[in-house]
């Protein structure tokens, strides 16, 4: 199985891209820098020619939408969330997620029943809103809307997609007041994505495997 991860080079891309490796499958991360990695800022929309060209020809059973940033963390309502932090960030978890996906459907198209996995957040989910994090909140609630819209356009062609809430978890991101550890959050995605087929193509699902309000 060939595996593309974006963002493959810390947190749950790193370790996603560590246990596919040690399971004995072909890994492909992108990361902003790294010698492991294929160079690929998704808020660079001119990246994306170096992705397709490093990619032409090789089919891809499972790509993980999983580059991302939650910029706005302690924004303050009164004289925060600068225009520009709204832009970077919608540029990183929405705008790069379409580009991807978009990039590599070829890809995908070459494989019978190839998936995509999107890391939204619960905090994408309009059930979920304690007030803050505005930006954050926003840009996961997009992405989950573009998977949910992705799955119904792809499932003709056998593709399936499923957004998932990775948890919160031990990483830079999360802090260490978080509830798992990324390598519980790696383990439960990845039998998440197994699951992942036409049934369930759209679903909106936690680490451990319940379904989440959208």
């Amino acid at each position: 199985m060939h595996v593309i991860i974006t963002g493959a080079n810390r947190g749950i891309g790193h370790q996603l891209f560590s246990n596919y490796r040690d399971q004995g499958h072909e890994v492909t991360g992108t990361a902003r820098a790294g010698d492991a990695y294929l160079p690929l800022d998704v808020t660079k929309p001119d990246q994306f020619a170096g992705l397709a060209q490093a990619m032409d020809g090789k089919p891809a059973d499972l790509l993980i939408c999983n580059a991302g940033v939650y910029l706005d963390k302690g924004q303050s309502l009164a004289g925060g969330y600068p225009a520009e932090m709204w832009a970077e960030s919608f540029a990183a978890n929405v705008t790069g997620v379409f580009l991807t996906v978009q990039t590599l459907l070829p890809n995908l198209q070459m494989t019978p029943g190839a998936k995509i996995a999107i890391i939204s957040s619960q905090m994408a989910s309009h059930t979920r809103a304690p007030g803050g994090s505005y930006i954050y909140r926003a840009s996961k609630a997009a992405v989950l809307n573009l998977g949910r819209n992705l799955a119904a356009d792809l499932k003709g062609l056998d593709i399936s997609v499923g957004i998932y809430h990775p948890g919160w978890v031990k990483t830079d991101m999360g802090g260490e007041a978080a509830d798992i550890t990324v390598e519980e959050a790696a383990s439960g995605l990845m039998d998440r994505f197994t699951e992942l087929g036409p049934e369930t193509t759209g679903c909106f699902r936690t680490w451990d495997g319940r379904d989440h309000a959208y």
